[in-house]
């Protein structure tokens, strides 16, 4: 094979390169096929086309997935200024509603995701009907760089790179525990009180984003009994009176059984910053997304920041 790949060749189509691009930013075909809505065959036979056409070996194969060769990372610098052509085509020629059409992938931590977005989104689908909004909620924070989604709500926002960030709110969190519980409980009029009760908090080494670990902040030595990496589980242990659990307001102001634990002394205040590739921040259907979760957070600011 030589090694002076060219996008003149007759024999492949951008088509293929978004395939390539695919390949390229999860490692696995599987993964790639997922993204693109297609077969693990179908992304296979793609790409050993597209080498074929090209006449230079762009990844090598091995148990454990795809990797990037030397001229595969070349490659893959020209196909991305191509895609972002691409987009920026898209968004020239489109206007009004017919912009707004396509898939947006949305990255969010789950609290925000379950417990806000999700309440919202029907709204959203009304306004744009032939816009589809992947919502996805995982422990990290999927990768804008490699386009493993088009926004993401973030904590903890990146230091440097190509984004753009937006605050979009202010967020309060509060000690919780239930009314059955503390009225069985021993009395907390002050922190030390605190140590007299069982947590429920996050698994420490798996916690994703520094702005959760805040056990720390309300006393040194709380050690939570229960701890899960899920807000939903921590949220349902609360519920069945496990014990006493730091709770953002906007997820326990619809639990009417719960109850603020040293409202006066213990109020902690975080923050979620809407962040977008800058590649893809003038996308239509993307900015559409962005704009409308900007205002919706902005219209419901009490019940991020609490009475």
């Amino acid at each position: 094979m030589t090694s002076n790949p060219g996008f003149g060749h007759p024999g492949f189509t951008w088509d293929d390169l978004q395939y390539f691009l695919a390949v390229a930013r999860t490692g696995q075909l599987s993964v790639a096929a997922r993204h693109l809505r297609t077969s693990h065959a179908t992304v296979s036979r793609r790409i050993d086309r597209l080498e074929f056409a090209l006449k230079v070996k762009l990844f090598e194969r091995n148990p454990r997935g795809y990797v990037l060769t030397v001229i595969g990372q070349r490659f893959i610098d020209a196909a991305e200024r191509m895609e972002s052509e691409a987009d920026r085509l898209q968004m020239d020629i489109a206007s009004g509603n017919a912009a707004h059409q396509g898939v947006v992938r949305l990255s969010a931590p789950e609290g925000i995701a379950n417990f806000f977005l999700a309440h919202q989104i029907g709204d959203f689908t009304i306004q744009h009907p032939n816009l589809s909004l992947e919502l996805v909620t995982i422990q990290q924070i999927m990768s804008l760089s490699r386009k493993e989604a088009d926004i993401a709500i973030s904590l903890d926002p990146p230091k440097g790179g190509p984004y753009e960030i937006e605050k979009i709110t202010d967020y309060r969190l509060n000690i919780y525990g239930t009314r059955a519980y503390l009225a069985v409980s021993p009395a907390v009029r002050k922190r030390d009180d605190l140590l007299l009760h069982p947590f429920i908090g996050y698994i420490q080494d798996m916690i994703f984003a520094p702005g959760l670990d805040y056990l720390g902040d309300v006393h040194p030595g709380i050690k939570p009994r229960f701890q899960s990496s899920s807000i939903s589980a921590q949220l349902t242990a609360t519920l069945q009176g496990q014990g006493l659990c730091i709770l953002p307001h906007f997820i326990a102001r619809r639990q009417p059984e719960l109850e603020v634990v040293l409202a006066k002394d213990v109020q902690l205040t975080r923050h979620y910053f809407l962040v977008r590739h800058r590649d893809m921040s003038r996308v239509p259907r993307v900015r559409a997304v962005a704009d409308y979760i900007a205002a919706v957070v902005d219209d419901n600011r009490d019940a991020f920041l609490g009475s």
